[in-house]
């Protein structure tokens, strides 16, 4: 069967972003291969996702509802999975880069003995073989890689394709599919939620602006929140900052924190170190602002503000304000 599955990634009925990212991929190679595009949805009371999904650009929706998985288990999840690998022969699987999404589709891969790659940052079909470019050695470098021969797995990462608008007459197929475990082989139980302590979502947000070891206090951070609050924006942080204990961990940009690919990236008193970089080089467009025109950062930035950010910030802020109107 020539066909492209995305397995569609939600929490309690509602889709995770990137994974409206991979299907909107997932039909652009399924055009390019004449096959169908196929989205998984795996979940409980998840019909109306699967209706989404048909309007976000999928032919079929592969529909496995009841109550083992209701709740993201990697047994019930993967031995679907690859049940249907198994006996479908997609050409191409794909997922966002999400800690599920890696975790279901390594085990998948394994499991059919088939050739995954990770966490990509642009993906094309070549003939039979899907080529993708990833990033390496903390993002100092982009290497490209290839997976060719039977089901091909890879993981997106968010932000680094764009979904399809939604088409609400567009019309598609749900095929129901019955799981492949019952309760009582699934050793794992889901006991509970619990809230994060932290409202942050810098995977997920479109602008961000960050401050390092230069705010020089928990107190420094405040222009920083001023200008992403105009902006809509969230607001990270270098480890130096995180470390100096100006600003919880969760807003932690680099190799140690968070890895980011927003639209628009304003790096405040931050010198660039390469672990910093390795979080945030794919942004779309990366601003910096430091007093030292010798900082690392201006050799990645696209735009450069040598000054204080303390007299830079306030005056950027207040012209934001005054073009949107707030």
């Amino acid at each position: 069967m020539c066909a492209v599955y995305v397995w569609v990634e939600q929490f309690r009925g509602q889709a995770v972003p990137v994974s409206w990212e991979a299907l909107g991929k997932g039909r652009e190679i399924a055009d390019a291969l004449g096959a169908e595009l196929a989205a998984l949805v795996f979940g409980q009371d998840v019909e109306a996702l699967a209706q989404e999904a048909i309007r976000r650009g999928a032919d079929r929706v592969l529909l496995a509802d009841d109550p083992t998985l209701a709740d993201y288990r990697l047994e019930p999840y993967a031995a679907l999975l690859t049940r249907l690998v198994q006996e479908t022969r997609p050409q191409v699987v794909l997922a966002g880069a999400t800690g599920r999404g890696r975790e279901l589709l390594a085990a998948s891969a394994a499991d059919t003995d088939s050739p995954l790659l990770a966490d990509v940052l642009a993906l094309a079909i070549q003939g039979n073989a899907l080529k993708a470019t990833r990033s390496v050695y903390g993002g100092k470098l982009l290497v490209e890689v290839e997976a060719a021969g039977g089901t091909q797995f890879a993981t997106l990462r968010s932000r680094a394709f764009k979904p399809l608008e939604v088409d609400a007459g567009r019309q598609g197929e749900i095929t129901r599919i019955r799981p492949v475990l019952a309760e009582g082989d699934i050793p794992t139980r889901v006991e509970g939620f619990a809230e994060a302590s932290s409202e942050v979502n810098l995977t997920d947000a479109a602008v961000i602006v960050s401050g390092g070891r230069a705010v020089g206090s928990a107190d420094g951070f405040a222009p920083i929140r001023e200008l992403a609050a105009v902006l809509g924006a969230a607001v990270g942080a270098s480890r130096a900052a995180v470390d100096a204990g100006y600003i919880p961990y969760a807003h932690q940009v680099g190799q140690t924190g968070k890895v980011v690919s927003p639209d628009l990236y304003i790096a405040c008193g931050i010198s660039g170190a390469i672990q910093h970089q390795a979080g945030m080089r794919t942004a779309k467009v990366i601003v910096a602002i430091n007093k030292d025109p010798e900082a690392p950062i201006f050799k990645l930035a696209h735009y450069g503000i040598v000054g204080d950010m303390f007299q830079v910030l306030p005056a950027l802020t207040a012209e934001f304000r005054r073009r949107l109107g707030k």
